[in-house]
């Protein structure tokens, strides 16, 4: 039979990507066994599929296209023109799905899956790394993707499916979120070397209401809670510098920029005096989230089970 266009297809060439896609899928792989074997009776055992199944598959893909795929004589076909440079394609298509269900079987692997895990800056130093080394000790292969984030960037990409996992501040509240309190950690007001306050251990935040303060930028969530200590302290503080990253804010303090309001450091920076606030509690809750009615693959189920082991012993003593 020799290549001809069909006077009568199922799909026009300006026909929805989409239409074509749900139409031509659950056929691709019967084409390619078909061509392979070049004979419908061993094409239809090797993929155990009634013979009469698989001849209809190929005459209605044939319909859809518009053009002859194959050339037959009797059971014995061979591919046409069309046929071999659709079979090309179509085989390239076949790999990158297998490709594709391997990659996402190996990612749900109990004992050698991923877990992609977001936590913020302030966490990466000493958290973070302590948490996978003790998770690690029990289940040594599981692997993780991890990104490190400023709080809403984190539930962004948390319900856009891209992490399974977050470690963040303030513990969020939002109905398509679940979010559990795992800890809290005392902040610190943050002065120069050679600041007034230096000398003191304890100060109430109110005393630095003249402050220039250093701070992250909106949208970071120890931003949001510096702003609500201090508006409890009865002041608005009064910022020199926004920035991204909390080791940052030390410098600019140890070079007299300003005061700011941080967790403890991973190392004690010089330069700087960590005064202990005693009004109004200056504290930041620390909170595990994921998305509402997401299944877990064992490894997330598993990790997710071992950050919660650790409430209230989460952060490095």
């Amino acid at each position: 039979m020799a290549h001809q266009q069909r006077s009568q297809a199922h799909l026009s060439p300006s026909g929805d990507t989409e239409d074509i896609v749900a139409l031509l899928a659950p056929r691709l792989a019967y084409f390619a066994g078909v061509a392979r074997t070049e004979h419908v009776t061993r094409a239809a055992q090797e993929m155990q599929v009634p013979q009469s199944t698989l001849s209809r598959a190929m005459v209605r893909l044939e319909q859809d296209l518009g053009v002859d795929l194959f050339a037959r004589r009797g059971r014995t076909v061979s591919l046409t023109p069309a046929g071999r440079t659709f079979l090309t394609s179509v085989e390239r298509a076949l790999a990158e799905i297998e490709k594709a269900a391997d990659e996402v079987r190996a990612d749900a692997d109990p004992a050698t899956g991923k877990v992609a895990f977001g936590f913020l800056h302030t966490l990466g130093s000493e958290t973070v790394p302590g948490l996978i080394r003790a998770f690690r000790a029990d289940h040594p292969r599981v692997r993780f993707s991890l990104v490190q984030n400023y709080g809403e960037a984190m539930l962004e990409r948390l319900r856009a499916g891209e992490l399974d996992l977050c470690l963040t501040s303030p513990v969020p509240d939002a109905p398509d979120l679940v979010a559990r309190r795992l800890d809290e950690q005392k902040l610190r007001l943050v002065v120069p070397a050679d600041h007034r306050l230096a000398t003191r251990r304890r100060v109430r935040l109110a005393e630095a209401a003249d402050e220039t303060f250093v701070t992250l930028e909106p949208g970071y969530g120890l931003r949001r809670i510096t702003d609500d200590v201090c508006k409890e302290a009865g002041f608005k503080p009064r910022v020199a510098f926004e920035g991204e990253e909390a080791e940052t804010l030390r410098g600019l303090v140890a070079a007299g920029l300003g005061v700011a309001l941080l967790p403890p450091p991973a190392v004690p920076r010089p330069g700087v005096a960590e005064l202990t606030v005693t009004a109004p509690r200056a504290v930041r809750e620390i909170g595990v989230a994921w998305l509402d009615g997401h299944p877990d693959t064992p490894p997330v189920a598993a990790f997710k089970k071992f950050l919660l082991s650790r409430r209230g012993n989460l952060l490095p003593n």
